[in-house]
């Protein structure tokens, strides 16, 4: 997928090429006037303007020249980087782009909730404050006087802002769906909408791209634009599938767990952790059952978790089963983590579809993996989150199998999420 960004700054085309690398997207910032790059390994082209204080029609103008090339290069998603406090041409080179492409619609999606941009009822609040009444209004070139995003920008274009509140983007992804319909269906050109968090964001841009007959351009800082571009990508992915293997028993696994299922909509094979925690038959067998139903339901969906983590479930007694088979509570615990190693292992040697990564969450339950797979090491990349690590297997069965491991007790209701988003880069 090949995606044309126009930014008015080039601080900001760098923002938001960071953001496009960091979801799967190669991406490369062209400075204002320098050749279009030849190199052809980018996913992402983000064309820098110096367009923010021209005056219109030069800014029009450049974005015009940008867009071609953007066009003539072959790309499938064009979006208009602003900045993030909503300063610069916005309408003027908003009205280029919709001339220059007649059949597509700008949704605008201001927000930058990890920076404290937020937008409600139409309204940026930066910090808490809204955005007349911060710095940016006293802008030296162009100073706001509202902080009204539809106002501003219906002020600057010749097309009316078509808005959606926070009540419709927070509604089920099925009433979201309708209301963007409607917009589309009425001839809305410019569509601006709330959002106060990253799940908002999110939400905006999944809901969209389930709306695949109508082509947009997305208007934003950078998350909104990185969002979108995931959520078509994953439409066009084929083959390989990613394995989480989860142990841990905490409560925030078990919110982790719920995020995850929530938002990625994997299919979920359930271990009892009462069969594995055991010397007896019940742990070979119950590791042949969960391999075989794992094996069985791996094509169903993209990411596959095996986990002994059930909402609502009691934790086992571990010391009266250690007493009844005559040994130790760690020798139990180890014995159902190794089930999860001996599962994990299975399920990736045989796998149709093949999995190509790899998640596992709890210390004692990555420890087994490795020693099941015979893995010496993990050559480690990268910090997924902190405490989250990404790397690759180090020999073994799966030499260079990509994964990332995490503790149990690591990160808020999103890390899991975050890890398996991560992972999905690496495809």
């Amino acid at each position: 997928m090949k995606i044309g960004v126009i930014a008015d700054d080039l601080t900001g085309a760098n923002a938001t090429g960071v953001r496009l690398t960091k979801e799967g997207f190669p991406a490369v910032t062209v400075v204002h006037s320098s050749p279009f790059p030849k190199d052809q390994g980018y996913d992402a082209v983000i064309m820098d303007t110096d367009s923010r204080y021209l005056p219109t029609e030069n800014a029009a103008e450049r974005v015009k020249t940008a867009a071609e090339e953007l066009n003539h290069w072959g790309a499938e998603l064009i979006s208009k980087r602003i900045d993030s406090t909503v300063r610069g041409n916005i309408g003027p080179e908003l009205d280029q782009l919709l001339e220059l492409f007649p059949d597509r619609v700008a949704v605008v999606t201001p927000s930058f909730p990890a920076s404290d941009r937020v937008v409600i009822g139409g309204y940026m609040l930066v910090d808490d404050v809204p955005l007349q009444k911060t710095d940016v209004a006293n802008d030296p070139v162009k100073p706001l006087t509202t902080s009204c995003v539809p106002e501003l920008i219906e002020e600057q274009s010749t097309h009316t802002v078509h808005s959606i509140g926070l009540k419709d983007i927070m509604a089920s992804n099925g009433h979201l769906q309708k209301v963007l319909r409607d917009a589309f269906q009425s001839g809305a050109r410019i569509i601006v909408c709330d959002a106060v968090t990253d799940e908002d964001v999110e939400r905006i841009a999944a809901t969209l791209k389930e709306i695949p007959e109508q082509d947009i351009i997305t208007v934003d800082p950078g998350p909104f634009t990185a969002a979108y571009a995931s959520a078509c990508a994953e439409e066009m992915k084929q083959g390989g599938r990613i394995l989480a293997t989860v142990g841990s028993a905490t409560a925030l696994t078990g919110k982790q767990l719920e995020r995850l299922i929530e938002d990625v909509d994997p299919t979920v094979v359930y271990a009892k952790p009462e069969q594995l925690a055991s010397y007896t038959a019940s742990w070979e067998e119950e590791v042949q059952r969960v391999t075989e139903e794992a094996l069985k339901r791996l094509a169903e969906r993209e990411v596959l978790v095996i986990t002994t983590h059930r909402q609502g479930m009691e934790l086992i007694n571990l010391k009266a089963k250690a007493q009844e088979e005559g040994v130790t509570e760690e020798a139990l615990a180890k014995r159902m983590t190794d089930g999860l190693g001996s599962i994990t292992r299975q399920v990736i040697e045989r796998g149709k579809p093949e999995i190509r990564a790899c998640y596992s969450s709890g210390g004692d339950v990555t420890a087994s993996l490795c020693a099941f797979s015979r893995a010496n090491g993990i050559a480690l990349e990268d910090e997924v989150i902190p405490l989250a690590s990404y790397g690759r297997l180090v020999g073994g069965y799966f030499d260079r199998l990509p994964i990332v491991t995490k503790g149990g007790m690591v990160g808020d209701k999103r890390s899991m999420l975050e890890a398996v988003k991560f992972l999905r880069t690496k495809l």
